[in-house]
């Protein structure tokens, strides 16, 4: 019978310090930015300190909620049908840098593929932990499951945003592996994704210029390869110590979006190896108690989310990271907990809230 313990220690240190770390990274990485745009350097740092409370805040309130509470119908059809409206939503208002991912209200604004995710983790545990025992059933199981994260995945490349749709499709498999779906359907289904993705890659000029600049690093280095190069010297200017916080010369106009997507490429030049590797290893930790959490429940429901949700964080840290060193192409997907952007890092804190209610429950 599984009574009730105290949250996770290690994974709420984790989440605490990598949240924290991403506060003073991205104040360092931006404010020579902030203030050549803003005229404050301070700029991104109080945006990102106040999301930071924001979901520090809501990641308190839900691992006090029974996770059992998001079990319900009217709960998950409405996140899902809402999440869903939003997802079409933004793809007729204004473009913003040539995408439409975001929905802007005055100084507010937030990416609703960003929902799409804990959307998703929330209806597949749910849905799935009624048919453990029917996961074979092509008509009330597989094409049910199939078509909200076929849809997602559709609404956000739209937008476009492949690299998130790449994510929920991987949570999504994670979670139907976990729930014992057999292999052979995860081949039946790159027979439709692995067309789609070589389309998508093949036939887009920008993101086939990324392939290529993966795969020929010397080729043109002042244009296609500039910014994968300058990631590179950052990591490797870095060293072992780092030259020091705030001493970071590539994040001077060199690195693209260097409080963003290449965040982590600042933090290794600043912090060098040691500040890299801690991070990886905050990462780890985060696995393994997560995978941990789901491994120790007996709730179906708990362990399809907390599989999820912990394949969600650090399924995001491995592309970015990976990224950032040159073993994937570029792709634009934030490091969880500290690239700047709100809406992703109130929706990872408060997710995280939902996975430590659940590492409450023990055996």
């Amino acid at each position: 019978m599984a009574k009730r313990v105290g949250i996770d220690k290690l994974l709420f240190a984790a989440t605490l310090l990598l949240t924290g770390v991403g506060v003073v990274m991205v104040f360092s990485a931006s404010a020579v930015l902030a203030g050549e745009r803003f005229g404050s350097p301070y700029h991104f740092l109080f945006r990102q300190l106040g999301w930071a409370l924001a979901g520090l805040t809501a990641m308190a309130v839900l691992m006090r909620v029974d996770y059992r509470k998001w079990k319900h119908p009217g709960v998950v059809f409405t996140f899902l049908g809402i999440t869903t409206l939003l997802l079409v939503a933004v793809l007729f208002l204004d473009r913003s840098h040539n995408t439409h991912r975001w929905i802007r209200m005055g100084a507010f604004s937030f990416q609703p593929s960003e929902l799409a995710k804990p959307a998703l983790i929330l209806f597949l545990a749910f849905f799935l932990e009624g048919r453990l025992k029917a996961l074979d059933d092509w008509r009330h199981t597989l094409v049910p499951v199939a078509l909200p994260v076929a849809l997602f995945s559709v609404l956000i490349v739209a937008q476009p945003d492949l690299g998130t749709a790449l994510v929920c499709l991987g949570v999504a498999a994670a979670i139907l592996y976990a729930a014992g779906l057999r292999l052979r359907y995860f081949v039946y289904a790159m027979v439709p994704i692995v067309p789609a993705l070589l389309y998508l890659v093949i036939f887009v000029p920008w993101r086939w210029q990324r392939i290529i600049a993966f795969l020929f690093r010397d080729r043109d280095p002042q244009r296609i390869n500039f910014h994968i190069n300058q990631s590179l010297i950052a990591v490797g200017t870095g060293g072992v110590t780092g030259q020091g916080l705030m001493e970071s010369h590539q994040k001077l106009f060199y690195l693209p979006e260097p409080h963003t997507d290449f965040i982590y490429a600042v933090t290794a030049e600043e912090l060098g190896l040691v500040g890299a590797v801690a991070i990886a290893l905050l990462f780890a930790v985060f696995a393994w108690r997560g995978f941990r959490a789901a491994r120790r429940s007996r709730d179906t429901f708990a362990l399809l989310l907390a599989v999820g949700i912990t394949t969600m964080v650090v399924a995001q840290a491995f592309f970015n990271i990976s990224v950032v060193l040159a073993l994937l192409p570029t792709k634009g997907i934030p490091l969880p907990f500290i690239s700047y952007g709100g809406s992703s890092l109130f929706v990872m804190l408060a997710s995280v809230g939902v996975l430590l209610n659940i590492t409450q429950q023990a055996d």
